[in-house]
């Protein structure tokens, strides 16, 4: 999905054309009383999505692809799997509005009170506290729908992220949690992300980390935020693999993942033949871990990291990145670390270009 978040921001910056093809299937239906062994296709596509600035050889590719299989022209973009998308002149818009509808509607949420924040800051959840569910179907369906949701909706990666590790044995607090994020999804149900028509082709990537936040293995929270120019097209928040030893650590890893992004991105960018000429640009809010990054010298505080410090470095070193210091209340990657009270949360989602645009103006 961040391949397709990438083409519509270039479709939004370029001007593009974007136009949606369906292969016609037949489905077949009626009960079978005997056992069924089917060989897949190796590659199948059913939705087709074409970005072009040429009208012409698109009616060409059409008609050749409709010569190979039988397909229904849909016209310009406008669904595709849960994805709703919206264009005018100053970008493109993506929510999942109606699967969220459903999603709260499933879950008997659709008349619930809102909330402003997805998780309370002040609650910190435990693989060990409280009862466990006697039927656990429901929370970790629920939690399945929330993953697919979070394809437009970076404000929920943190909280789901953090619940789905209690899959496996899910407790009376986790469920309440949960309902606490369907409640905040009620709130804003019509959310998502914006790709700006005026942005620049540049990426620039925010990383952060909350130092040993996990009260069951005290490992980190890493997250970063990757924009192309204005508009946001990556973002991760993942418990680290490892405990790290101090918050340089623990930061300077999650600049590590944010880099490792960076440069898939670039050669996306690259088989795209989008010329991206500038270095990538990479903000950290700790002050050592950039300390680590622009020193050569490796010494005993750092050896244990030397892997990330070499992956860090030699992009530094050969001009791809270039790493700055932002201040912690502007840190945008912060929103993927840890719980958030609502004014923070609420500035961070508007530096993020995050937008409701069902919201009455």
């Amino acid at each position: 999905m961040v391949t397709v978040k990438v083409l519509l921001a270039l479709v939004a910056i370029h001007g593009w054309s974007l136009i949606q093809l369906d292969v016609n299937n037949a489905f077949l239906h009626g009960d079978l009383q005997e056992e069924v062994y089917m060989s897949l296709p190796h590659v199948y596509v059913d939705d087709i999505v074409i970005a072009t600035n040429n009208e012409t050889l698109v009616e060409d590719f059409k008609t050749f692809l409709d010569s190979r299989f039988k397909l229904k022209d849909l016209g310009r973009l406008k669904y595709f799997p849960g994805i709703e998308v919206a264009r005018s002149n100053t970008g493109i818009s993506l929510s999942q509005r109606h699967y969220a509808l459903q999603l709260l509607s499933d879950s008997g949420y659709l008349g619930c009170k809102t909330r402003k924040t997805p998780m309370d800051p002040n609650v910190k959840l435990s693989q060990d506290e409280g009862e466990l569910l006697d039927d656990p179907s429901q929370y970790r369906r629920i939690i399945g729908k929330l993953l697919y949701l979070t394809i437009t909706r970076p404000d929920l990666s943190y909280s789901v992220n953090k619940l789905s590790q209690f899959l496996a044995q899910p407790r009376a607090p986790h469920l309440k949690a949960v309902q606490r994020v369907l409640q905040y999804v009620k709130a804003i149900v019509g959310q998502g992300i914006f790709f700006s028509a005026s942005s620049s082709v540049h990426l620039r990537g925010f990383a952060d980390s909350d130092w040993a936040s996990c009260p069951d293995s005290r490992r980190s929270i890493s997250g970063f935020c990757i924009f192309l120019g204005d508009s946001l097209v990556s973002w991760k928040s993942k418990k680290q693999h490892t405990v790290a030893r101090s918050t340089a650590e623990a930061e300077y890893r999650s600049m590590a993942n944010a880099t490792c992004e960076l440069m898939w991105l670039l050669s996306l960018l690259k088989d795209l033949e989008i010329d991206h000429s500038k270095p990538t640009v990479l903000y950290c809010d700790n002050e050592a871990a950039l300390h680590i990054a622009a020193n050569p010298v490796f010494h005993e505080r750092t050896k244990h990291i030397e892997i990330d410090c070499h992956l860090v470095r030699e992009k530094i070193l050969n001009g791809t990145l270039k790493t700055l210091h932002v201040a912690s209340q502007h840190q945008v990657a912060d929103i993927l670390t840890k719980p958030l009270f609502p004014s923070q949360f609420a500035t961070l989602l508007g530096k993020m270009g995050i937008q409701n645009i069902h919201s009455p103006s």
